[in-house]
């Protein structure tokens, strides 16, 4: 059969933008790993210096064996026709609208194939470890989230009118393109958000166009977003995602406050952990430093010995991992399409309360 591309295998990527270099080594990670035909990026999808103009063209003799599909971020239906036809085990999309996120999942549900949304955050070891410390009690009932994804990359005014500044195209700003990501360790380490009381705001609101500096179209996103939120559980919090933050390049942070102690994580030192526990002796009590590279962290039995570090490129590799071994086991990975969702609906809940500036309940969270 011919072999267009094996991610699994990884002979290679079609597409993927920045993403597809750093799924390398997931097949060598993964025990069980089936092969694949096509990894394809957003439309129009590129083989080294060729474009190809839709899925379709990718497949001119047709194709029967299932697709790797990932980084999809405009072309849902594309996305979609792909999952209704049985050809994709992983349907990694940044989808734009919740009914867009809504069609998608139900399209692999009703197809019954393994889907799972990038979230890779998920697979840093130190986040595992938070979330593991959470899951034992150490932490005892959560009471507080603390959550920013802060960036500088659009300071400049000169800056070109890319599309992720096009609400057709992004869906929306900051807060669809970061601050998801902060949504997302809500709920895994919290639980379900159930209302929210958000603002958004657009600071630089026309920019030169791309190719064409003389000319300026209008910014339809924002630029930063921030939010008070209620969790299911009773938790408060604040969500707060920006491009504007001066000196701040990739900072996801956040910090969860227990009744019997806290945690503090930050992606620009993502192999670090904070911890602080109420029960320790008061003559030593107060935050520590744990670097998570131990055999024992999670992940890290794949890697090097203690003490060496790992990148942001493994956190791929760990999530394709997650997602061959669910393919294997006939389950679905998490984070699901179904994630993928209610993340969908706490970004439009978000989006409304910041137009009525009012407190707006997420769809399907009691």
């Amino acid at each position: 059969m011919r072999r267009i591309l094996a991610a699994a295998a990884i002979a290679g990527t079609l597409g993927c933008g920045g993403t597809s270099p750093r799924f390398g080594g997931a097949g060598d990670k993964a025990v069980r790993a089936p092969e694949w035909d096509l990894v394809i990026d957003i439309t129009p999808m590129r083989v080294g210096t060729s474009t190809l103009s839709s899925f379709e063209a990718s497949f001119p003799g047709g194709v029967g064996d299932p697709v790797l599909s990932v980084q999809i971020y405009q072309r849902s239906d594309e996305l979609e026709m792909i999952v209704e036809q049985r050809r994709a085990a992983l349907a990694q999309s940044k989808e734009n609208t919740v009914r867009e996120a809504e069609r998608m999942l139900a399209a692999a549900e009703r197809a019954g194939v393994a889907h799972m949304v990038c979230h890779n955050f998920r697979r840093i070891p130190a986040v595992c470890l938070a979330d593991q410390i959470i899951r034992d009690g150490r932490l005892g009932e959560i009471r507080h989230f603390r959550g920013a994804y802060l960036e500088d990359w659009l300071l400049d005014p000169a800056f070109p009118l890319v599309w992720r500044l096009d609400r057709r195209k992004a869906g929306s700003g900051s807060l669809g393109d970061i601050g998801s990501h902060v949504i997302d360790l809500a709920r895994m380490l919290v639980g379900e958000i159930a209302e929210v009381s958000g603002v958004t705001e657009t600071f630089i609101r026309t920019r030169p166009l791309a190719g064409r500096p003389e000319r300026k179209g209008r910014v339809t996103v924002d630029d930063a977003a921030v939010s008070a939120v209620r969790f299911a559980s009773g938790a408060i919090g604040s969500i707060e995602a920006t491009r504007f933050a001066p000196g701040r390049k990739s900072r996801c942070a956040f910090e969860i406050n227990g009744s019997l102690g806290s945690l503090a994580f930050d992606l620009e030192r993502m192999n670090e952990l904070e911890v602080y526990f109420a029960s320790d002796p008061p003559a030593v009590r107060g935050f520590r430093t744990i670097l998570a590279t131990e055999p024992v962290h999670p992940h890290m039995a794949a890697w090097w010995p203690p003490g060496h570090i790992i990148g942001w490129e493994h956190t791929f590799t760990h999530m394709m991992r997650d997602l061959l071994e669910a393919v294997a086991d006939g389950t679905v990975p998490s984070p699901s399409f179904r994630d993928g969702v209610m993340n969908q609906r706490v970004l439009d809940a978000i989006e409304r309360s910041s137009k009525s500036r009012r407190w707006v309940r997420v769809k399907g969270v009691a």
